[in-house]
Parts: structure tokens; C-alpha cells; sequence
């Protein structure tokens, strides 16, 4: 497999303002004991997993749940607000499962809950579950390589300043308490043998984010479609490294393009993700990025709101 890069850790996984010294103290004695019983089994009903991981077709670890029930014996009524006042965050996502409020929100059908807080630079590894300063939209979310394993880390990402997705721990405890463009890295499948499943771009990150900027920022079309051509290059190299099953250059290729964020980039985008990820036999992933190529938008990403 291709190694991930680690990126930096965010300051604070939180976003919110500290907490006075009183409530600071009261949460480090919650923390302290939910370390003590943080190996045993969540109380959440089976039903209720049951319902989150049907809609999101996921499978969700177990902090997840243990998450939930500290939450809700800080705020009982309210557990997604538990952390608002004292951290700035607020559970959201598939925590939405488990409070009920799909069962009353405005919009009852036809939800797509995959784009349910999935925010503009989110790839279809990642997972809202935590939304912090809305001016920075700061999130936090598990990140997995692929629908059918559990999550390899927690992220965070401020989607008012670009794509990098900072990793904070390794479950969501961690993660508050404490590279492709999006910073992370991918993960391929490669056969030692013959070293099959993956091959490099032509071009570095720095080249390819010149390419890539010279596109979006051509003054007339006529210039725009001579700037792409180094990346007709590249699909077309794509197209040779899937027919000897290198099926991480076009998924590389095509999260670059994804990450950088520009609206010229989606058609490729669109040609390439779906693809790779169904080579890959990840094609939840392909029905996610299909969906939020067609609905992505900076705004709005509640989607028992919209």
C-alpha cells in the first residue's frame, strides 16, 4: 500500500472559546472518567445503530457510540448541544440519527445523508460527525479508506480556508480533547509482486497546482482549453494505468482536481472519481462524490434543512 503522509495537528480540535476555569475542571473530571470505563460496550440500542448505519451504509466504530452516551449524561435533553457552551462543538451528522431530529425535520424524504454536513472540500472518506466555528466551517470527521472498514483516524478540516484535513487522534475522544492536496494521503492496493495498483502522476503537487491555477485563471476559453492540455496528458495516462490495473492514478488525479475546488474541474473530476473508486471496489464512495459533484456548495450543508 502506498503510505500516508501525516499532516499537522490542529491547534485545538475545537474552535470554540476556552472554557472558564470551573467548567474546564468539570470537564476534566468527565474525562477522567470516561477513561475508566471507555473500553466497555455503549448502552445505545441496537435499533438505533442499526438505523445510523442503514442510512449512511457505514459502519460506525465504537467511540462513536460511547461518545454519544457522555454527551447525553451532560445534557440530557439536548446531548448534540453538550459541548457548545464549554468547547464550541456541536454533534452533527449521524449524531442527528441518534437525537431523532431526522424523524422531525423539515425535510422528511428523499434525503440524501451522505451530503448530510458533507462540506464543499470533504472528500467521500470523509465523515461530518462534529461542526465547530461556523465562520471557519471547522468540522471534524472520520476518515476511512474504504466504506467497508472501520475508520482509520479523525479529521478536521476549516473549509472557509481550503481542503487540508488535519489528523486529530485516532477516535473521537481524542480528537476533542486534544498528502494528495487534501493532506491525508490515499491508500491503494498494491501487489508486492509485481508492484501493480499504483503509479505516479507525471507531475508533482506544486506543478499541478500551477496547471491547475494557469486553467482557472485563463482570461478567454480559447486560453482555458490550451492550459488544459497537460491534463488531457495526464487522463490519458490514466487511461493506460487502469488497463494495467494502476487504479491510483486516476483516483489521485482525480482527488487533486477535487481538492482544488474550482468548477472547471468537476466534469474531469466527475470522469475520473466514480471510476477509480468502482475499480477499487469502494462504490459507496463512487455513489458519494456522483452526489456531491451535483449538489456541491459551500452553503447549506444541513440537509434536514434544506
Amino acid at each position: 500500500m502506498t503510505s500516508r503522509k501525516p499532516g499537522k495537528p490542529s491547534d485545538m480540535a475545537g474552535g470554540g472559546k476556552r472554557a472558564p476555569q470551573a467548567e474546564q475542571q468539570n470537564s476534566d473530571t468527565v474525562t477522567e472518567d470516561v477513561k475508566k470505563r471507555r473500553s466497555d460496550q455503549s448502552d445505545v440500542p441496537l435499533s438505533l445503530r442499526q438505523e445510523v448505519e442503514s442510512l449512511y451504509k457505514l459502519t460506525m466504530p465504537e467511540d462513536f457510540y460511547q461518545f454519544w452516551t457522555l454527551c447525553a449524561e451532560i445534557n440530557e435533553e439536548e446531548p448534540c448541544d453538550a459541548l457548545k457552551s464549554s468547547l464550541g462543538l456541536q454533534l452533527v451528522g449521524p449524531y442527528d440519527i441518534l437525537s431523532g431530529k431526522h424523524k422531525v425535520a423539515k425535510k422528511t424524504s428523499d434525503i440524501n445523508y451522505h451530503l448530510h454536513w458533507r462540506f464543499f472540500y470533504d472528500p467521500p472518506e470523509f465523515q461530518t460527525i462534529i461542526v465547530g466555528d461556523s465562520n471557519m466551517k471547522h468540522h471534524i470527521g472520520y476518515y476511512r479508506d474504504s466504506p467497508e472498514e472501520l475508520p482509520v483516524f479523525l479529521g478536521s478540516n476549516d473549509a472557509a480556508k481550503g481542503c487540508l484535513i488535519f489528523p486529530s487522534g485516532d477516535n473521537v475522544f481524542s480528537a476533542v480533547v486534544t498528502k494528495s492536496f487534501h493532506g491525508t494521503g490515499l491508500v491503494v492496493p498494491v501487489d508486492k509482486k509485481n508492484n501493480v495498483g499504483y503509479r505516479e502522476l507525471p507531475e508533482t503537487d506544486g506543478n499541478l497546482k500551477k496547471i491547475c491555477k494557469a486553467i482557472v485563471e485563463a482570461s478567454n476559453d480559447e486560453k482555458r482549453m490550451k492550459a488544459f492540455a497537460p491534463i488531457q496528458e495526464m487522463i490519458t495516462f490514466v487511461q493506460f494505468a487502469n488497463d494495467e490495473c494502476d487504479y491510483g492514478m486516476g483516483y489521485e488525479l482525480g482527488i487533486d482536481l477535487f481538492c482544488y475546488g474550482s468548477h472547471y474541474f468537476h466534469k474531469v473530476a466527475g470522469q475520473l472519481l466514480p471510476l477509480a473508486y468502482r475499480l477499487l471496489k469502494r462504490d459507496l464512495f463512487a455513489e458519494v462524490i456522483e452526489s456531491h459533484l451535483a449538489n456541491r456548495s459551500k452553503e447549506n450543508v444541513n440537509q434536514l434543512e434544506t
